[in-house]
C-alpha cells in the first residue's frame, strides 16, 4: 500500500457523493471544500424530482447548516462563486438504475469525468420499513456499483457500511467480508432476490386487503425484523446493510473498492469545530432522554464497552481510504472498521457518569421553564429483572390510573398521557437497542491501523486527516464537546 499527500491527490479530482443531505456526507463535502478548494468537481446526488427541488434541498439541508460557518468565514463573499464552480447538484434516487438521473447529458458527463465515488446514501433507522431499507441499503448499493462501472476513468469506489453488520456476535470481530448468502446463525437460503419477492408479495396482499398506509408501514417494519432474525441479524438496518456489502463484494469484478465500517458515530471531535451534530443518533437518545428526566432506569452491562467514533474521524478515514485504494487491485484487503473498542474502549458506566455530571451542572430546561433534576439511573443486568421493575413501578400504576381516569371523566388524562409516554419511550429504546446493551464484541481494526501507520510514514497530512481514537479523552469529549453539541444542534 502506497500513500502520498492526500491534498495533492484531491486536487483536480472529480467526486460523486451519494446521500448528499446525510450527516456524514455533509461533513465530507465541507471538509473537501475547506481543505482542498482546488478539487475539480463535487457531484452531489440528492433525492429530488428536478434541479429546482435539488437546489432547495441543497440550500436548506446542506449549505444552510451551521456546519459550514467556518467555510463561510474563510471564503466570505467568494463562497457562492466557489460553490457555483465546484458543486454540481444531481437530482436522482439510488433506488433506481443509473441512480435515477433523468438528465442524459449529466449522466454521460459523470460517466466520462468521475474519478471517485463515495456511497453514503442509506437509511439508518433500526426499525425502518423493510421495503424502504431494502431499496436504499441493499439494492441502492448495487445501483451505485453498476453506475460506477460505467465511469471510464474511475479510480476507486468507497462504500460506507456499518461495523454492526456483525449483529450480536461476540469476541473479536474481524475486518472480513461476507459472501453472497452468508448468514450469522448458519441458516441456509438467504437470497437477496427472494427477499425482494417476499416484500412485493406482502405489499400486494396488504393492498388487496385495503390496508391503510399506517397498517402497511407497521407490517413492513415487522417483516424487516422477522426476516433479519431468520438469518441471525437483530434488526432491519444491519440486515439490509450486510446484503448491500454482499452485492458490492460479489459484483465488483476488477474495480478498486473499499468498504468503510464505522461503529456508533458521534458529533465532531475537532473539525470544522468540536461538537457539531445533527439528529439523534443511538446513544444520544439515551443521553437526551436522561437529561429530560424521561429515562430513570435502563438495562445493560455497565462494565460493557460501547464503541463510538466521532464523525470527523470517520470522514478522514474515508478520504485516506480513497487515496490508499486508488487503482489498487480489487483483491487487496479492502474493509476498514473505524471504531474505538480495541484502541481506546469506552465503558457504559463512564458514559452514564458523564451524562449525570453534565446535566447536573447544566440541567435541561423543560417546557415550563424549569430545570429538570436528574439522578443516578437504576440499571438492570437482565431482561427479567427489568420487566419486573417496569411492571411494579410503572405498568400497574398506569393501569390503575387508566381506571381512575375513566371513573373521574378523564380528570387524570394529562397525568396518564405523560406516564404512558415515558413508559413507551423506555420500552421502545430497550427493544431497539437490546442487542447492543449486552454487546460483547470488539471490532478489530488491523486494516484501519495499517492505514494510519502507512499514512504517518508516507507524508500524509495526519494533522488534517486524523482518525486515531487513542487521542480521545472520553471524559473531556463527552462532557465538553459531544453532549453540549447534541443539546445545541440536534435540538436547535
Amino acid at each position: 500500500m502506497e500513500l502520498g499527500s492526500v491534498l495533492e491527490f484531491l486536487e483536480n479530482k472529480t467526486i460523486l457523493v451519494t446521500g448528499a443531505t446525510g450527516f456524514l456526507a455533509k461533513i465530507f463535502v465541507e471538509k473537501i471544500l475547506r481543505v482542498q478548494p482546488n478539487v475539480k468537481k463535487l457531484y452531489l446526488l440528492l433525492r429530488a424530482a428536478d434541479a429546482k427541488s435539488a437546489t432547495v434541498r441543497f440550500h436548506n439541508e446542506i449549505i444552510g447548516k451551521d456546519l459550514f460557518r467556518v467555510l463561510k468565514e474563510k471564503n466570505g463573499t467568494h463562497l457562492n462563486a466557489l460553490i457555483s464552480e465546484k458543486i454540481t447538484l444531481v437530482p436522482g434516487d439510488i433506488t433506481r438504475e443509473d441512480l435515477g438521473v433523468k438528465d442524459s447529458n449529466l449522466r454521460e458527463e459523470m460517466w466520462n469525468k468521475l474519478d471517485v465515488v463515495i456511497n453514503l446514501a442509506a437509511t439508518t433507522n433500526f426499525d425502518e420499513r423493510y421495503d424502504v431499507a431494502l431499496d436504499l441499503n441493499t439494492f441502492g448499493a448495487k445501483h451505485v456499483l453498476n453506475f460506477s462501472k460505467k465511469c471510464a476513468k474511475l479510480i476507486v469506489l468507497v462504500h460506507v457500511s456499518t461495523a454492526f453488520v456483525w449483529g450480536e456476535e461476540s469476541g473479536m470481530l474481524y475486518e472480513s467480508s461476507f459472501n453472497m448468502g452468508d448468514t450469522l446463525n448458519g441458516a441456509s437460503g438467504l437470497d437477496i432476490d427472494v427477499e425482494r419477492k417476499v416484500v412485493e408479495q406482502e405489499l400486494n396482499e396488504l393492498q388487496a386487503e385495503g390496508a391503510s398506509e399506517e397498517a402497511i408501514t407497521l407490517a413492513m417494519k415487522d417483516l424487516g425484523i422477522k426476516r433479519a432474525k431468520i438469518y441471525g441479524w437483530p434488526n432491519t438496518y444491519v440486515f439490509t446493510k450486510v446484503m448491500g456489502e454482499m452485492f458490492i463484494e460479489h459484483l465488483k469484478e476488477n474495480m478498486s473498492v473499499a468498504i468503510v465500517r464505522p461503529t456508533i458515530i458521534t458529533g465532531t471531535y475537532k473539525e470544522p469545530f468540536p461538537g457539531w451534530a445533527e439528529g439523534i443518533r443511538t446513544i444520544d437518545s439515551l443521553a437526551v432522554g436522561y437529561g429530560k428526566g424521561r429515562l430513570t432506569c435502563f438495562l445493560g452491562d455497565v462494565k460493557g464497552i460501547v464503541d463510538v467514533i466521532p464523525a470527523d474521524m470517520v470522514v478522514n478515514a474515508i478520504v485516506v481510504a480513497v487515496v490508499a485504494h486508488a487503482k489498487q487491485p480489487s483483491d487487496v484487503n479492502n474493509i476498514y472498521q473505524v471504531g474505538s473498542s480495541l484502541r481506546n474502549p469506552l465503558i457504559y458506566t463512564n458514559l452514564q457518569d458523564y451524562a449525570y455530571r453534565y446535566f447536573t451542572k447544566k440541567p435541561w430546561i423543560n417546557k415550563d421553564g424549569k430545570p429538570v433534576k436528574v439522578g443516578k439511573i437504576t440499571v438492570f443486568h437482565n431482561m427479567a429483572s427489568f420487566y419486573r421493575y417496569m411492571t411494579v413501578r410503572y405498568i400497574l400504576p398506569l393501569k390503575g390510573l387508566e381506571l381512575a381516569n375513566a371513573a373521574f371523566c378523564k380528570y387524570f388524562q394529562s397525568k396518564y398521557n405523560d406516564l404512558n409516554r415515558k413508559i413507551n419511550f423506555v420500552m421502545r429504546l430497550v427493544e431497539l437497542y437490546r442487542p447492543y446493551l449486552f454487546f460483547g464484541g470488539i471490532f478489530d481494526d488491523k486494516n484501519t491501523e495499517k492505514l494510519r501507520l502507512v499514512a504517518g510514514d508516507n507524508g500524509v497530512e495526519t494533522d488534517i486527516f486524523y482518525f486515531d481514537p487513542k487521542c480521545i479523552d472520553w471524559e473531556d469529549y463527552f462532557i465538553n464537546t459531544h453532549i453540549p453539541g447534541i443539546v445545541k444542534y440536534a435540538f436547535k
